[in-house]
């Protein structure tokens, strides 16, 4: 269902006033759901060491949506608040790459504007390849951004903050090059939450009040064009505030990453006779890389794939790093996607979240 244009003005008015004028940094935060629980990679955590500290206290992400293989890419980061994320893409992609940031919060806007050219110095670029834009995530649109440019859009913890969710994905659908990418984080829960948290500003601003049921999210996404969703990461969230526990009456919020291709795949796992084999030559990852919760690769070992993934791994900008084998035109029958994400950690972690090759 589609909400009305008064009810998206009301929701952004909201949000710009929370993180525009209510929250001064993330200390002001009441809740520990708009944080990040595990440690960056090497590679992130060296880049953030070149990151503005002002920068990096107005970051109020849940995940680290960096994929791999950005170099010379085009990524468009939406809700870039701060612009802590496009300033670690800015790296990522390297000089000839581009960012794009969005945000509905001019504040925000304005503030990232004010350190390009501190991370353009710091990283030793002739000019920024950074640029923010203020504007709404469900009118993409609007912006001065052609259908079909961008190869990777992130986001971190902000779509869940849009009442208008359909909108955000039919727009980066849109966007995307054909075997573009979505990678992004952001706060879902294990049931539909009541109409009561969707109207309090304070719980809607700490990433809450509107969550999605994460299986509602799987009907929208698919809805949107992206038949095939997988969970990269899943995590429980700890609230840490009592009042607004007792207000989600034993609710549980996860924080998940997933990623989402612009490709024509199937709305199930179908077995084709395929396999593929990781040739190790991403970026730290030269023995293992996780593609997904269910899709872990050891560098040349041959690994039974249904069609979607074989088509994931070898019609994007993975390419070069997989060898794809099986002709892929005879159907063998449904693909057997093996044991449930939850019986292969521990509950305590992941609790009912979904893991993924489409089933």
């Amino acid at each position: 269902m589609h909400s009305t244009e008064s009810e998206v003005t009301k929701r952004v008015s909201e949000v710009q006033n929370y993180y525009g004028k209510t929250l001064g940094d993330k200390n002001d935060l009441v809740t520990n759901v708009c944080t990040v629980d595990s440690e960056p990679t090497g590679e992130i955590k060296e880049i953030l060491s070149l990151i503005h500290h002002d920068v990096q206290t107005r970051f109020y992400g849940c995940g680290t949506p960096f994929p791999p293989q950005l170099n010379g890419a085009t990524v468009l980061d939406l809700g870039c608040g701060g612009g802590r994320d496009c300033f670690i893409l800015s790296k990522l992609v390297g000089e000839k790459g581009s960012v794009i940031g969005v945000d509905a919060t001019k504040e925000q806007v304005n503030f990232a504007r004010g350190y390009i050219d501190f991370h353009r110095e710091k990283f030793g670029y002739e000019n920024s390849n950074v640029q923010f834009h203020h504007g709404r995530i469900e009118e993409l649109n609007a912006l001065d951004i052609p259908d079909g440019s961008v190869d990777i859009i992130v986001s971190n913890c902000v779509i869940n903050l849009s009442v208008a969710k359909e909108d955000v994905l039919t727009g980066m659908f849109k966007l995307l090059k054909p075997g573009g990418e979505i990678y992004f984080a952001d706060i879902y829960s294990d049931r539909r939450l009541p109409q009561s948290l969707k109207d309090d500003a304070q719980i809607v601003g700490e990433c809450i009040g509107d969550v999605l049921y994460y299986e509602d999210f799987f009907r929208l996404a698919r809805k949107a064009g992206f038949n095939d969703i997988r969970v990269a990461a899943s995590s429980l969230k700890q609230i840490r505030n009592k009042m607004i526990e007792d207000k989600l009456a034993g609710a549980q919020l996860y924080s998940m990453t997933f990623r989402l291709f612009k490709l024509d795949l199937e709305d199930k796992c179908e077995d084709y006779g395929q396999v593929a084999i990781y040739n190790g030559t991403l970026p730290d990852s030269p023995h293992r890389y996780s593609f997904d919760l269910e899709h872990i690769f050891d560098a040349g070992k041959a690994v039974p794939v249904c069609r979607n993934t074989a088509l994931m791994l070898s019609k994007t900008r993975y390419a070069p790093h997989f060898t794809i084998i099986g002709r892929g035109d005879t159907h063998y029958g449904p693909f057997d996607c093996g044991s449930p994400v939850t019986a292969k950690v521990p509950s305590e972690s992941f609790g009912a979240a979904p893991g993924g090759c489409g089933c």
